[in-house]
């Protein structure tokens, strides 16, 4: 038996979930589980299913599902459980959500495959092949910036990656690198949007008193922290809290948001719906 993910988006009409369960039927599948959501603001229908089926071959697994839903024109994925996501993850010179990262995919908590990482800093080289992970530095500096991110676009099909994570990396990508990974990359933000922007985030926060500091995992735009959300958390701390106290409070949730928001992109549970996100937990 092979497990499928399927997740669609399409205008909403009557027939879609029968469409999709009648194909689930002639590959003799059993539907393990199935959510949906009607965003009645745009008329727009999200749906993510898996089920169980003796058909081993996702290509014709997919093709049985393309035809029976093909009248509604959806935005259609069918991907095979066990295939895990590749991704590739960027850093700096801050590790603490590079490091929770590859930590969470050894143990198994993280459905993904990591074949490189790739940095700007060389401070991270001999942590990331103890993991047995490729490492790449890259620099970047104005002027060598267009030919960096061709390497990095080179290195994306070299490894077939799925997903780029810039797990703090402190590089703003190009509005036309963030065009070719629409959808394909997460960024973590060290605050809960919107929040104070520019260097030491924290610092800036101390100083205005603040009650609540958190971390937000967004799609990568070409917006700089303008992409859909898809995961958030706050920790709250109060005028006992010195600077370096928040900052280490920040790392424990930027680590745990971006972690959640990867997983939850690796399991296909994210659907783009326009500037949001559609989340099935």
């Amino acid at each position: 038996m092979e497990r499928y993910v399927v997740t669609l988006r399409c205008r909403d009409r009557p027939g879609i979930v029968r469409a999709l369960s009648d194909a689930v039927f002639e590959l003799k599948g059993n539907i393990v589980e199935s959510q949906q959501f009607y965003d009645d603001r745009g008329g727009t229908f999200c749906l993510r299913m898996t089920f169980d089926s003796p058909e081993t071959d996702v290509t014709a697994a997919r093709g049985e599902i393309e035809a029976r839903l093909r009248e509604f024109d959806p935005v259609l994925k069918v991907r095979c459980v066990a295939d895990r996501p590749r991704v590739l993850v960027m850093v700096s010179r801050e590790d603490h959500c590079l490091e929770d990262l590859l930590y969470r995919r050894r143990i198994g908590e993280l459905p993904i495959e990591v074949p490189l990482v790739v940095s700007n800093h060389e401070t991270g080289r001999e942590a990331v092949q103890r993991h047995g992970i490729g490492f790449e530095y890259l620099p970047v500096t104005r002027d060598s910036k267009p030919a960096a991110e061709t390497r990095l676009l080179e290195l994306i099909a070299e490894h077939r990656i799925d997903l780029v994570v810039l797990a703090r990396y402190m590089q703003v990508l190009s509005d036309d690198l963030c065009r070719r990974l629409d959808g394909r990359a997460i960024n973590i933000h060290h605050s809960f949007l919107p929040g104070f922007k520019g260097a030491r985030p924290y610092h800036q926060a101390h100083l205005r008193g603040v009650k609540l500091i958190g971390a937000t995992a967004h799609y990568v735009t070409a917006e700089l922290d303008e992409g859909p959300i898809i995961e958030q958390d706050v920790v709250r701390v109060d005028h006992h809290h010195s600077a370096e106290q928040l900052v280490a409070m920040g790392r424990d949730v930027e680590r745990m948001v971006l972690a959640r928001a990867v997983r939850l992109h690796a399991e296909d549970r994210v659907l783009r719906n326009g500037d949001r996100t559609v989340v099935f937990a």
